[in-house]
């Protein structure tokens, strides 16, 4: 994956989140996928953290659309790989994420390593 591409996956990722438009956060994502946040545990979509199917996931992501109505990312860095990104940005709160991707030969997420940690404060 070259930069560009990764860039431009990216921006319509973020922009697809921030439009709030689950259709399109939907049309990043592969129908099988291994996708694993701790987020999942914390809004009672899994007690493992992982989910495998693009239904499970659609539903999360509604229910995360709900819980955080004013949910806004902001992408601060891209990071392209073999047929994978890494993207770095501010999340829920504020809070710095990561998220590693890889990519089926479709372009779409088929695996997903969702990273979080509250900001720091006060140094």
């Amino acid at each position: 994956m070259t930069q560009e591409q990764a860039t431009d996956f990216a921006h319509d990722w973020v922009e697809s989140w921030n439009a709030h438009d689950l259709d399109r956060i939907m049309a990043h994502y592969a129908d099988e996928l291994d996708f694993r946040s701790p987020l999942i545990q914390q809004l009672g979509a899994g007690a493992s953290g992982a989910l495998h199917t693009k239904e499970t996931l659609r539903a999360y992501f509604a229910t995360g659309l709900a819980r955080y109505p004013d949910l806004h990312f902001a992408l601060q860095q891209v990071l392209p790989g073999v047929q994978s990104v890494v993207l770095y940005y501010r999340s829920i709160n504020g809070w710095p994420a990561a998220e590693y991707m890889e990519l089926n030969a479709q372009g779409r997420v088929q695996r997903v390593r969702a990273h979080y940690a509250a900001p720091v404060t006060g140094a």
